[in-house]
């Protein structure tokens, strides 16, 4: 159990300093206003967990779901952000923003899982 432990505790600790380093980026390249980098961490870690959880199942390797899927992908995905970021563009009264926001994140974000899991599927026959 300690062991499974410290993987997620490593791994989330790698997720969420990418988290941190993907949001940097994206208000230095796109700018602050819309919450873009929390788009991007969340289609991107989707897409990455489809891959990751085809990838496990096919090598047989499953122990590293707790470091890869709890920790790394769970530290990089920001739905707690998410939820802050859609609220805090509700308050700021652009609602339709947030529901654009909301729905994006959402349907890109499933999109990705599927594309991932087909993509590694895939390349795996």
């Amino acid at each position: 159990m300690i062991t499974t432990l410290l993987q997620v505790a490593l791994g989330g600790a790698i997720g969420a300093s990418l988290r941190y380093l993907s949001g940097v980026a994206a208000i230095r390249l796109i700018g602050p206003g819309f919450p873009w980098a929390t788009v991007f961490v969340n289609i991107l870690g989707s897409a990455v967990m489809g891959a990751v959880v085809v990838i496990l199942a096919h090598k047989d390797a499953t122990r590293l779901a707790p470091f890869l899927m709890t920790g790394v992908l769970g530290g990089f995905t920001t739905f707690s952000a998410f939820s802050l970021d859609a609220l805090t563009l509700w308050e700021r009264g652009q609602t339709v923003h947030a529901g654009l926001y909301v729905l994006g994140s959402v349907i890109l974000a499933l999109a990705a899982i599927v594309a991932g899991m087909w993509l590694t599927r895939f390349a795996f026959r």
